[in-house]
C-alpha cells in the first residue's frame, strides 16, 4: 500500500478523460476568460449569512457519512439524506444557478467504504446520497485513517466505478491531504486504486492546510509550492501532460487560523492563490469553509485556535470568498 507510483499504462479515458479530451462531453466546464472557479464548503444542514460570497459556481455539501456506524448515509452522520429541511437548502443554494457537489467523508465520523459491506450495497448509498441533493458531482474527502485503509480504498474505488457506469455524467473529485512537498504514498495509493478500477477522475482536490508546527512561514506560499509538487507527481501517476494535470487540479486552503498552531492563511494569501489557479488555469478553488468566513467576535475563540464558526483573522464577512474570486 506504502509505495510511489509508476506512470500509468492504457489510460484510455481514467483520469485523463475529463481534462485531456477522450470525450469532449465530459470536460469540466471552463471559468470565463481570467476567472476562477470558486466551490466552498458549505454546511448541508445549516445555512451561512456568508455561504454565497464570491458567487459560487459550486458548493461543496459537507459532509454525507455513515449513520451510527451502518452502511446508512447521513449528513453530518446524524441528518437522512432525505431531510426536507436539508433538501429546501439545497434548493435554495442552486436558485442562482450554481451546482451542488455530494463530498462524502471528511475528517470526523466514518466514510461509507468503511462500513458498507459490499460494491453493490456501497454504490447503491452513494447514489441515494447524490439523488436526494439532486447532483451529478461527487468529492470523496478521504483522510486519516481512512486513507490507510486499503480494503476501504478498494471498495470505494470498485463501487464508484460502477456508479459512473450507470451514470456516465457523474463527475468525480478526490479532495486529498497534501504537504509542501507534494502528496504523499497512501494518496498517491489511493490515486492508483483510482487508475486500476477504471474510476473516471476530474479533480484531485489539495488541502493546503495543516501541514505541521514546523511549517512557519507564507501559507499562500506553501499552497502554491504543494501545488507544483502535486502537479509533477499528477503527470506521473496519470500520464497526463502539464497542462492537464494542472485543469485536474483544484485546491481548499482553510482560511484563517489554521488547527495547527502558526498557521495563519491571510487574505493576502488568498490573492496570491487565486493568481496562481488563474495562470495555471486549475479546475477550482475552495475554502474551509464558508460558515467560518467572518471575523470572530469579541471574546470568541478563534485567534489563538480554530474555530469552527469564525476565521481568527480581521476580516469583513465573506471577503475570503471575495478574494478568490477577485
Amino acid at each position: 500500500m506504502r509505495r510511489l507510483l509508476t506512470a500509468a499504462t492504457g489510460l484510455t479515458c481514467a483520469f485523463a478523460l475529463a481534462v485531456t479530451g477522450c470525450s469532449q462531453s465530459s470536460q469540466p466546464s471552463q471559468s470565463a476568460a481570467g476567472a476562477v472557479s470558486y466551490a466552498p464548503y458549505v454546511s448541508a444542514v445549516e445555512a451561512s449569512a456568508t455561504d454565497s460570497a464570491g458567487e459560487p459556481a459550486t458548493y461543496n455539501l459537507a459532509f454525507v457519512i455513515s449513520g451510527d456506524g451502518t452502511c446508512a448515509p447521513k449528513w453530518n452522520g446524524t441528518e437522512a439524506i432525505g431531510d426536507s429541511a436539508v433538501k429546501t437548502r439545497i434548493a435554495r443554494l442552486g436558485k442562482d444557478g450554481a451546482a451542488v457537489r455530494v463530498s462524502f467523508g471528511g475528517a470526523s465520523g466514518k466514510e461509507l467504504a468503511a462500513v458498507c459491506g459490499s460494491v453493490s450495497a456501497l454504490a447503491a448509498v452513494y447514489a441515494d446520497a447524490l439523488d436526494a441533493a439532486g447532483a451529478s458531482k461527487a468529492d470523496f474527502d478521504i483522510e486519516g485513517d481512512e486513507l490507510t485503509d486499503s480494503a476501504s480504498v478498494a471498495l470505494r474505488s470498485r463501487a464508484i466505478a460502477q456508479l459512473q457506469r450507470e451514470r456516465p455524467d457523474l463527475e468525480v473529485s478526490f479532495t486529498l491531504p497534501v504537504m509542501p512537498s507534494g502528496l504523499d504514498t497512501d494518496s498517491l495509493a489511493l490515486l492508483e486504486s483510482a487508475n486500476t478500477y477504471d474510476v473516471q477522475v476530474s479533480t484531485v482536490n489539495l488541502m493546503t492546510m495543516n501541514y505541521g508546527e514546523s511549517y512557519t512561514g507564507n501559507m499562500g506560499e506553501y499552497a502554491v509550492t504543494a501545488a507544483g509538487a502535486a502537479h509533477t507527481q499528477l503527470e506521473k501517476v496519470f500520464g497526463l501532460s502539464s497542462a492537464a494535470a494542472w485543469r485536474g487540479m483544484a485546491l481548499t486552503s482553510m482560511i484563517g487560523v489554521n488547527d495547527v498552531a502558526g498557521e495563519t492563511f491571510t487574505l493576502s494569501d488568498a490573492a496570491r492563490v487565486r493568481e496562481f489557479a488563474r495562470r495555471k488555469n486549475l479546475a477550482w478553488l475552495s475554502i474551509w469553509s464558508a460558515f467560518r468566513d467572518t471575523a470572530c467576535a469579541d471574546g470568541e475563540s478563534g485567534r489563538n485556535e480554530a474555530s469552527a464558526n469564525c476565521s481568527g483573522v480581521s476580516q469583513r464577512p465573506g471577503a475570503f470568498g471575495k478574494a478568490f474570486t477577485g
